[in-house]
């Protein structure tokens, strides 16, 4: 993508690589989308996303296996963590990373309700 062109709408289940609010102004991390609801104020503006780590060594941390990508991927093995929390603006997104399946977004979702209850 060059600066001229628009980034698309992100939708549930889209990995995108942008800022991480928990690393400072130059630090960027990939997220995973978790919302994104057309008819809802913001639509296509700022998504509520869980962020992923390399990180092995945490417990309750969702594991994204080779299969669980539709499309795309990340340079390393990498997890979910369904506790890290964040409303991200789409002007803070670098680039779309890739798409992962249903079921594994839903695990995510699940796991995320479990810490909250």
């Amino acid at each position: 993508m060059t600066d001229e062109e628009p980034l698309p709408v992100f939708v549930r289940g889209d990995v995108v690589y942008g800022d991480d609010p928990y690393k400072g102004d130059e630090a960027a991390r990939p997220w995973l989308v978790l919302s994104n609801h057309e008819g809802r104020p913001f639509y296509g503006e700022q998504y509520i996303a869980v962020t992923l780590t390399t990180k092995s060594w945490m417990d309750g941390l969702v594991d994204i296996p080779e299969e669980g990508w539709i499309r795309g991927g990340t340079p390393d093995e990498s997890r979910v963590v369904p506790w890290g929390v964040q409303s991200i603006d789409h002007a803070d997104v670098d680039f779309w990373q890739g798409r992962l399946e249903r079921r594994l977004v839903d695990e995510v979702v699940a796991v995320l309700v479990d810490e909250l209850q």
